[in-house]
């Protein structure tokens, strides 16, 4: 790409020499996870027919009723809600929050404070209409260990208490410096729940993780985001629910009203983009993977601290990048923006962003607005300055925009 230096070329040359068994391992779990979608395909017999849309009410939509069986299906779900009435996964998980509690109990944040915009959600910055909050609906947390990692011990204690409704429990980091949680993780911490407080329903926020690994985790309510993973850099808006039948339903009628819930959604043509994007979501994760493997390689051989480090196991496509200081992080999220395919020419700075605590600067440059799936990187504007990447729906421009970042930090002298 022009503008990339010849010393960071062959910086990215020797990096890449190191990563060929991390990218084998990639490649054979999304061959795994491709066959677990092309079987929910030919179960549900996916068809041209399936491709129109709807309007109005959406009755009798019959690629979306398709769709919400090949969800539950991969998901190992009794059933789901996959809707494009889903302004983001933020809309979702309030939803499913929504289904599994009532006025007097308490919702405990399984992994310390979750993503910002869930903040507003819940009631902890301000008490707004319509938050859990102000339906009498409180909120506990548990906060992780000091390595990072999530205290299970105490999540496992906090939730036998009689007023635990639901436990909340989110998949990748957010803004914090934990760690993501994997697949088997997750399951492990849902059964010791379970054994204590079976009465609490167990939500999982799935951003950014699906097909990470070669299985997803089962909560009552699993929830993500249509312009993240499963969508495949496709799907134009939504976000999906899977989990118990019931639970299900209490969230759709979250979504629509009472009385009416799943029955309605009209997909405006848009169903085509849904199934297409799920099936390449497999390999497009794999993508971003790569990507966020070979950021963390090339940036921690640049003296970075990156988390988790190349070698790790993965379970989502975040990469974090810790810069220090606001000027290098400015820089990098730059050099981001010049390697989008749109938007390249504009600058990033940081701004008061709706939904966070302080001035957040994002680089993204995306077909979809807003979709993680393809190369962005944000970062609130306070310490650690940590970067947060994502995405990238080839690796061959990923890779590049990671190198034009690279490169914006050694062309301010950082």
């Amino acid at each position: 790409m022009e503008g990339i230096s010849e010393k960071t070329r062959r910086f990215a040359e020797d990096a890449m020499r190191s990563l060929a068994p991390v990218f084998s391992d990639i490649d054979f779990t999304a061959e795994r996870n491709t066959e677990r979608v092309m079987a929910a395909f030919r179960r549900h017999s996916v068809s041209e027919a399936m491709f129109a849309g709807t309007t109005g009410y959406g009755y009798d939509d019959l690629g979306r009723g398709a769709l919400d069986k090949i969800y539950a299906d991969i998901f190992g779900a009794e059933s789901a809600l996959v809707r494009v009435q889903f302004v983001n996964g933020t809309h979702a998980i309030a939803s499913a929050l929504f289904a599994c509690l009532s006025p007097g109990k308490v919702l405990l944040g399984a992994v310390g404070a979750p993503y910002d915009t869930l903040l507003g959600v819940i009631g902890i910055s301000g008490n707004r209409h319509g938050s859990l909050k102000s339906y009498g609906i409180d909120y506990r947390e548990v906060s992780p260990r000091e390595d990072g990692t999530a205290d299970f011990e105490g999540i496992v204690e906090a939730a036998k208490a009689t007023d635990i409704g639901a436990v909340l429990v989110q998949r990748s980091r957010g803004y914090s410096g934990r760690k993501t949680l994997t697949v088997s993780e997750i399951n492990a911490l849902c059964a010791e729940i379970r054994k204590v407080n079976p009465r609490a329903k167990i939500v999982v926020d799935n951003c950014y993780g699906e097909f990470v690994e070669n299985s997803e985790p089962r909560g009552d309510l699993v929830c993500g985001s249509l312009i993240k993973n499963p969508g495949g850099g496709l799907a134009p808006a939504g976000g999906y629910i899977c989990g118990k039948s019931e639970l299900v339903e209490r969230a759709a009628e979250r979504l629509t009203v009472p009385g009416i819930g799943s029955e309605v959604g009209a997909t405006f043509g848009l169903n085509r983009s849904l199934f297409q994007g799920l099936f390449l979501a497999p390999h497009t994760v794999a993508q971003s993977v790569k990507t966020a493997v070979f950021a963390a390689k090339i940036l921690a051989d640049s003296g970075f601290r990156a988390n988790p480090k190349w070698d790790e196991k993965r379970a989502d496509i975040i990469q974090s990048i810790d810069f220090g200081s606001p000027e290098p992080l400015v820089r990098f999220c730059r050099g981001i923006q010049k390697g989008a395919p749109v938007d390249s020419f504009a600058t990033p700075e940081p701004w008061p962003m709706p939904g966070y605590d302080c001035d957040v600067i994002m680089a993204a440059g995306a077909f979809i607005q807003g979709a993680s799936i393809e190369l962005s990187c944000d970062a609130p504007m306070r310490k650690p300055y940590r970067a947060y990447l994502q995405g990238g729906l080839t690796f061959e421009s990923g890779k590049l925009g990671v190198m034009l970042a690279l490169d914006e930090l050694v062309g301010g002298g950082l």
